[in-house]
């Protein structure tokens, strides 16, 4: 059995065997025509076996290079996909974007508009849920949620939020009025501040006797619960909406409120390439909001 074989030679085997030519394969590949030929050789040398005929102004395949043409094409092919499949297709560069898992959510159906606009450009998206500071990735990206008053040169404001009481169908008709929202059992949505007492207080109503049944750590797990008719969730009204307009069976049983507080995407980057790939992208997420 042949083994250790170079994967240089190969890829430069299947080069020549396709164009049927030393120069055309070296045009491909980037290389001399003179390193091709040396390729071929060494990988002749190393099977035992001749694997062209080579004549003045022609090329042409063995018997047994034919047959092993199949071969190495196949397992070439096959190292490409396992690779693309595993770590993505080759781009010019990708984005690492870092929001919640409400926000990423939000943003999906929205995606497809970016890719068309950048077809060069990936995007990998990971949560910002609850990472400490050796846990998190390094990012080119940040949508995060901050005071509307935040002044840093750094942050473009994307959007002022507001807030709005959700839940389930059946347990909607049970809202006659806001005063009701503080008979169901409320759920909290943990690393916000307190949904609950702002949305109650805005409407003059008490928070004192308000205490979270079910505490979450995510907008989405809240809409979920909700949902399944499980208590009510004081949650953004732009991921409400959105969670309603994909089907989710939730209502909002009260009017807007405004929490203070702001979406904003940061740029984190180190390269020129990758800035303008991350520029790009935060000029376009801008246009979402």
């Amino acid at each position: 059995m042949k083994q250790n074989l170079n994967l240089n030679w190969l890829r430069t085997f299947d080069a020549a065997a396709r164009h049927l030519s030393f120069t055309a394969a070296s045009h491909e590949l980037g290389l001399t025509q003179t390193a091709v030929s040396q390729h071929i050789k060494a990988l002749e040398t190393k099977l035992g076996q001749k694997l062209f005929i080579r004549r003045a102004k022609s090329l042409q395949l063995t018997d047994i290079g034919q047959a092993y043409l199949v071969s190495v094409r196949d397992a070439l092919e096959h190292i490409a996909f396992s690779t693309s499949g595993l770590f993505g297709p080759e781009l010019d560069t990708t984005i690492i974007l870092r929001a919640s898992a409400a926000m990423i959510i939000w943003l999906s159906p929205k995606l497809p508009a970016f890719q068309e606009a950048h077809p060069n450009i990936g995007i990998k998206l990971v949560t910002s849920l609850w990472q400490n500071e050796l846990e998190k990735h390094p990012v080119d990206v940040e949508i995060l949620l901050a005071a509307q008053n935040q002044f840093d040169p750094h942050m473009v404001k994307l959007s002022d939020e507001r807030i709005v009481p959700v839940c389930g169908m059946q347990t909607s008709t049970k809202i006659q009025r806001l005063a009701d929202l503080t008979k169901l059992d409320a759920i909290h949505v943990l690393g916000f501040d307190d949904h609950w007492a702002r949305y109650l207080s805005a409407n003059g109503l008490p928070t004192d006797n308000i205490s979270p049944r079910i505490v979450v750590d995510t907008s989405v797990a809240a809409c979920e619960i909700a949902a399944s008719e499980n208590g009510c969730a004081i949650m953004f009204e732009r991921f409400a909406r959105q969670a309603i307009a994909t089907g989710r069976p939730i209502k909002i049983v009260g009017d807007p409120v405004a929490n203070g507080q702001s979406h904003y995407v940061v740029q984190r980057n180190t390269t020129p390439i990758e800035k303008r790939a991350s520029t790009a992208f935060c000029e376009w997420v801008a246009t979402c909001f």
